[in-house]
């Protein structure tokens, strides 16, 4: 049985390494890769958690709000009307979600810390 399988996560430990061999095979640097990612998402159709993990991964090698907007405008002609407004309400959905989470973690750790 394989690491992955014995795990309580298979999936996203699946993603993780599939991911991680994506990234190690392409010729792209890290920011253009989250860009290109963010691009598929909306072409896809992905659900808001999909937006939630990949625009973690996009602020962390440098990419904005202006980044995610400048992206969505230059796709928009391609993917259509629909998906992009589809797009955007999953990411302000995703980015309620990541608001809401960092807000209960300080809660807590402000509640561990008096």
């Amino acid at each position: 049985m394989s690491e992955t399988a014995s795990s309580d996560t298979p999936i996203l430990d699946l993603l993780e390494l599939m991911t991680v061999a994506s990234v190690e095979a392409s010729t792209l640097d890290a920011r253009s890769i989250a860009m290109v990612r963010l691009a598929a998402l909306v072409a896809s159709g992905a659900t808001a958690a999909s937006y939630a993990v990949n625009l973690a991964a996009a602020t962390e090698v440098g990419l904005d709000a202006e980044d995610v907007r400048g992206i969505l405008t230059a796709i928009a002609p391609i993917v259509g009307t629909a998906r992009t407004a589809e797009a955007t309400g999953r990411i302000v959905t995703a980015i309620g979600v990541a608001i809401e989470v960092a807000a209960e973690e300080l809660e807590q750790e402000l509640e561990d810390n008096s």
